[in-house]
């Protein structure tokens, strides 16, 4: 069983270079806050911590401003301003996200370089940010594992290819390519399962794009086979596990009983694939794709054949 990881902070500075673009994130104070930890995956609106009350304020999040907060710190002098926000600042919170390309005090951007604190803004408003900003901080704490074998994105479905070293999963993902496949990882897959969404997989940055083929070595899969025949990530749909056919003395030949595979304790098709000379198997892996996504749709094939063929002696019987 594949290791799992799960992350206990993350870096305000990652978080930006990774996220900022989405998020249109501009550093509007020092540099010296990309240091500091996030903690938690939520972010909190800091109102009443600006009114003073600061028993269960959620300082491990990354604290949010938007038309409310300054709303009320117009409301107060200019001096009970000053000193509402350098309270804040004194409790080690990550960071400080201002919304609406909301303007800060040149006073409080001050405050916040003296305290080590990074200050940004964003163009969003609050409620988008926070819902946008929320769902990359749940993807960066998801846990994650590594699975060996090739992904790929057949016809709309992920599949997961495995199998024993020379078992012809390389061949397999070249002639799905052909067919109009995606290449999502080479060897090693990532995989992420956010709470209460999709198990995705990806490749290393290092390794994207690219896959070992035995024999020729390292190519660029969208140098070779367009643009097209790349995707960064992709949801997990079906696992199909490469197996020499020696290795199956019963074969289930109507295909009814469904096979089980655990990633990150979530539940994914399994397909026992048996190869052998002279089988196309990047053939039998998309057919696998497509009954899996017919599967998907309420349709399957196997228990409707059985079903008919069952009807179907029973009136002979009757008759």
């Amino acid at each position: 069983m594949s290791k799992v990881k799960r992350i206990g902070h993350l870096l305000v500075g990652d978080f930006f270079r990774k996220h900022g673009k989405h998020l249109e994130l501009e550093l509007i104070g020092e540099e010296g806050g990309l240091g500091r930890k996030i903690f938690e995956p939520s972010v909190n609106r800091p109102g009443l911590a600006l009114a003073g009350f600061y028993l269960y304020f959620a300082y491990k999040r990354i604290q949010v401003l938007g038309n409310s907060e300054f709303a009320y710190l117009g409301a107060l002098s200019e001096r009970e301003q000053i000193k509402r926000f350098q309270e804040m600042c004194a409790c080690d919170i990550p960071c400080v996200v201002v919304c609406r390309n909301r303007r800060m005090p040149e006073a409080m951007i001050e405050i916040a370089n003296r305290a080590g604190l990074a200050v940004f803004r964003s163009s969003m408003d609050t409620m988008r940010f926070i819902n946008a900003c929320t769902l990359w901080l749940d993807w960066e704490f998801a846990p994650t594992t590594t699975e060996h074998g090739c992904m790929v994105d057949v016809k709309g479905i992920g599949v997961l290819i495995k199998g024993e070293s020379g078992a012809g999963k390389s061949e397999a993902v070249l002639g799905l390519l052909e067919r109009g496949a995606a290449l999502v990882a080479d060897d090693l897959v990532r995989f992420r399962a956010p709470e209460g969404r999709e198990l995705e997989g990806t490749a290393s940055e290092l390794g994207r794009f690219h896959m070992e083929v035995r024999g020729i070595g390292v190519v660029n899969v969208p140098l070779l086979f367009g643009a097209a025949s790349m995707r960064v990530r992709k949801r997990l749909d079906l696992v199909v596990n490469l197996k020499p056919l020696k290795d199956f003395p019963d074969v289930d030949r109507l295909g009814i009983e469904q096979q089980q595979y655990a990633v990150l304790d979530r539940q994914v098709p399994l397909i026992e694939l048996p190869v052998g000379p002279g089988r196309d198997t990047a053939r039998l892996v998309e057919v696998a794709a497509l009954e899996q996504k017919l599967r998907s749709f309420g349709h399957h094939s196997a228990v409707e054949f059985s079903q008919t063929l069952l009807r179907t002696m029973e009136e002979q019987r009757i008759s």
